[in-house]
């Protein structure tokens, strides 16, 4: 059957992208279907038709697969935040192990095995971090809610159901004020406009509430009013303004305009404080981060005596952590705010084995090391190397320097399971072996998911029988 745009088409769904999308085959022809589930028999139009494959739009469901649930969100299809809400939540964790698999498999040539996806016992209501685009709709009312996968166009809702009643309650409260007194939500196209975007973090610890407008100038009108209006909430203690005059799709300028409380919130993991500000990296899901960085304190082994070096340590999150069992921390990360809030949380919490640098971590490790070699003609000295980079992973550089100092650990933590498979095959080739893959399920309903994995440096005569076969 030769498959062209327009044709309907039966298609059983055998596997799903890293996106999240169904894939089915018609007569060995490769259709990519959304808002599909592996296991489901569908009914497609073909929407766009390649030589070899072609996207499909789902008609309807002949037979949905066990996996199959019904959406708790009206909006979940056209909303670009949850992909797999569709899936009932062992199919995601299923999903999402063989993600990990697939990749470590293909990119970094590791057949090894992963542990099953540490998931939790509820997963809804769970984002501490809440941050949604301001606009309005086609009868001009002003709307809040989430852009549509791979647009700029708003799809409102009323409450999202990985975020609680006080993001609702803020954002209720912003729109009546916005319509109150004639304020302007932000136009993309035209440039015009003041309020971008709405900005609310809470310490589920502490019930500390955060509120920071993004806004298309330096001035809210009548923001007193505002104020007023949100310090009724529970838990209200900072409210701030965010200045963003950039024509881009950056979120957040570097300019914060303080208009209440003291520009923070506080919120703990485990029995570590954190100060934490509009600007600060801090993850979005407290009750698994707890679990994320408990397995990368088991995966470090310490005893106490060890040198640890954390890289992109964000505000010391994972530091701090390892600071409490280890004899030193030194901490990297690019943000200087981020650096600022390491040093006054290791204060808050009382830890003075823990320093902290402002730079590239590809950048600040490297010079470290030469400059110890040229001093005293001895390597840097590490027992133990944390990195936890973004989406695109380690440099080449950082990587070839963490070889060099042979720490006896490396602890690898990731939210992107496809550059982890690449970087890997650098360290394994380099005289490391991966001991344990464990990953942990940080975004329930969406397809991204957090890896934290244990490396162990080679005896010699293993690496140089490594390098022999090789």
């Amino acid at each position: 059957m030769c498959i062209k745009k327009n044709m309907l088409v039966r298609v059983q769904i055998e596997d799903m992208t890293e996106q999240g999308e169904g894939i089915g085959k018609v007569d060995g022809y490769t259709l990519f279907i959304k808002d599909t589930v592996v296991g489901d028999l569908v009914e497609a139009k073909v929407i766009k038709a390649k030589k070899r494959y072609g996207y499909g739009k789902l008609l309807r469901i002949l037979t949905p697969s066990p996996d199959r649930v019904e959406s708790r969100c009206p909006v979940a299809g056209p909303c670009g935040g949850c992909q797999l809400q569709a899936m009932n939540y062992a199919g995601q964790l299923a999903f999402k192990r063989r993600k990990v698999e697939n990749h470590l498999r293909r990119l970094g040539g590791l057949d090894i095995p992963v542990d099953p996806v540490l998931g939790m016992e509820d997963p809804w209501e769970y984002r501490n971090k809440f941050q949604v685009p301001v606009g309005r709709n086609r009868d001009g009312k002003i709307i809040c809610g989430f852009y549509a996968g791979r647009t700029h166009s708003i799809i409102e809702t009323e409450h999202c159901y990985l975020g609680n009643e006080i993001n609702d309650r803020v954002l209720r409260l912003v729109k009546d004020h916005m319509e109150t007194f004639g304020i302007e939500p932000y136009n993309e196209t035209t440039g015009r406009g003041l309020v971008r975007h709405v900005l609310v973090r809470q310490g589920r610890a502490t019930g500390e509430v955060m509120v920071c407008l993004v806004i298309n100038g330096r001035c809210l009108p009548h923001a007193d009013r505002l104020v007023e209006a949100l310090c009724a909430i529970p838990g209200m203690t900072s409210v701030s303004l965010n200045v963003n005059r950039e024509r881009n799709n950056v979120i957040l300028g570097q300019e914060l305009i303080n208009l209440y409380g003291p520009g923070h919130i506080v919120d703990r993991i485990g029995d570590i404080s954190y100060q934490i500000s509009p600007l600060s990296f801090y993850q979005v899901n407290p009750v698994q981060t707890e679990k994320l960085y408990a397995t990368a304190l088991e995966f470090a082994g310490l005893t106490g005596n060890e040198t640890v070096w954390d890289l992109y340590c964000g505000i010391g999150t994972i530091s701090l952590f390892l600071a409490k069992q280890a004899k030193q921390v030194y901490g990297v990360e690019i943000v200087p705010a981020a650096i600022e809030n390491a040093r006054e949380n290791a204060v808050r919490n009382g830890i003075d084995n823990a320093e902290f640098f402002v730079g590239r971590a590809e950048e600040v490790l490297p010079e470290h090391y030469r400059k110890v070699w040229k001093e005293t003609g001895e390597k840097l000295r590490a027992d133990v190397i944390v990195v936890d980079p973004p989406r695109k992973g380690c440099d080449e550089k950082l990587l070839d320097t963490m070889l060099q100092m042979q720490p006896e650990r490396i602890v690898y933590v990731s939210c992107d399971s496809a550059t982890l498979a690449r970087d890997l095959k650098v360290l394994c080739g380099g005289g490391y072996q991966v001991k344990k893959v464990q990953p942990v399920d940080m975004f329930p309903m969406g397809v991204h998911c957090e890896v934290c994995v244990k490396l162990e440096k080679l005896e010699k005569e293993k690496t140089e029988e490594t390098s022999r076969k090789a």
